[in-house]
């Protein structure tokens, strides 16, 4: 599996996308906070209920130190409307069906399961600092303990 071309230190590339309730929500409107902009396959997946369920867990933690959670997908806003309910998820998801977001930061590859060769998401995580840029990049991230890791960074990047 291929990983981001994108690094440390670049700028971030703007996003643009609808939450869960249709609002649009924008890295400009989140300037000044630090944001974890984490992409997953798909909702209700195994390893993507994790991911969602532990980044909720720690969310308290996230925001105590100035942190937002966005996690993106290409599933519907109704898709995600389902999956916060069904696992009482207290983050915010993105839509981003076409997935524009999703190859503009080079997440969006080809994959190979069973056999088959199809375009997907590859699980990345990227901490933007409050100036939009990239802090931390995240390749081919296993989803269990993977918010923990974030969150540790985080504070260690702070604390520097």
């Amino acid at each position: 599996m291929a990983k981001t071309s994108l690094s440390a230190g670049e700028k971030a590339p703007n996003l643009c996308l609808p939450d869960s309730e249709g609002n649009d929500v924008t890295l400009n409107d989140l300037k000044g906070k630090w944001v974890v902009l984490y992409f997953y396959p798909r909702d209700n997946t195994s390893g993507c209920s994790i991911e969602a369920m532990e980044f909720t867990k720690l969310k308290d933690d996230f925001e105590k130190e100035g942190a937002f959670i966005l996690g993106v997908s290409k599933d519907s806003q109704a898709s995600h409307k389902k999956f916060i309910e069904k696992k009482e998820l207290g983050i915010t998801l993105l839509s981003d069906e076409g997935t524009e977001l999703q190859q503009s930061y080079d997440v969006w590859h080809q994959k190979k399961m069973a056999g088959k060769e199809y375009m997907g998401t590859v699980r990345t995580t990227f901490l933007i600092d409050p100036e939009g840029n990239l802090a931390k990049v995240w390749d081919k991230v296993k989803a269990k303990g993977h918010a923990m890791e974030v969150l540790d960074e985080l504070k260690m990047i702070k604390a520097e």
